[in-house]
């Protein structure tokens, strides 16, 4: 009954699966690349999450539904003695991740390719220095809000994970889902807004390359706002 209970929940946060079907070629740097960079849930997680990765990292950060990578990638190679965690659930964005990091050395990353609150559950206490909700799936129908990533629940689990003083970065171009964020953010008590100034939310993240899900919401005339917490 756990089981189901959990598949219902892991339905709740994400949508499709799958996109377009996979070339055999896509397929067979999934199956062979993926294992290698897979998170095992099935055991327990380190005490010391540097061990997950070759170069012993001081700090680790997670980035939730990375798209196709691009910006997981952009940090990694910016900060190589840092740790990455991603997690996606989509098929065809993993899979173009897996390919692109065919082509550099960068061994900093690691990948869940289902549900992030699995992860989230599995991490240890005050483990992660970072996390990243870019974009996510805003369902914007009210009926759909209960999906949004960002919940009571999912704020809670940020807190366990997170290292006092560690930071939730949120990025969205759908202005009630702005609303939304800083509203349960504001009422839980282990985030603070970090906001210097009325147009702070306009300013993006330093180093920020920005994303095409971003460019194509500024096109579309759809500013996106870019929100920053610190877990206190």
């Amino acid at each position: 009954m756990m089981h189901e209970r959990r598949q219902r929940a892991t339905e709740a946060f994400f949508g499709r699966r799958r996109g377009k079907a996979l070339t055999e070629t896509q397929a067979g740097r999934l199956d062979a690349d993926l294992p290698r960079l897979r998170l095992d849930l099935s055991k327990a997680a380190p005490a010391d999450l540097a061990t997950l990765f070759p170069g012993r990292p001081s700090s680790v950060r997670m980035e939730i539904g990375f798209g196709g990578g691009e910006h997981l990638m952009r940090r990694a190679a910016e900060a190589p003695q840092d740790g990455f965690i991603g997690v996606e659930p989509f098929v065809n964005g993993m899979a173009k991740l897996v390919r692109a990091l065919r082509q550099t050395d960068l061994d900093n990353i690691r990948l869940y390719d289902d549900d992030a609150t699995r992860v989230l559950d599995w991490l240890p206490a005050g483990s992660i220095d970072q996390i990243d909700l870019l974009y996510p799936d805003p369902w914007p129908k009210p009926r759909h809000f209960k999906r949004r990533f960002v919940s009571k629940v999912n704020l809670d689990r940020f807190a366990r994970v997170l290292k006092p003083g560690a930071r939730f970065h949120f990025a969205s171009d759908i202005d009630t889902y702005v609303d939304w964020t800083l509203n349960h953010c504001d009422r839980h008590a282990a985030f603070e807004w970090l906001a210097d100034g009325p147009d702070d939310w306009q300013r993006p993240y330093e180093g920020w390359p920005g994303t095409r899900y971003e460019a194509k919401a500024i096109r579309e005339g759809r500013p996106p706002a870019y929100l920053r917490f610190r877990r206190i």
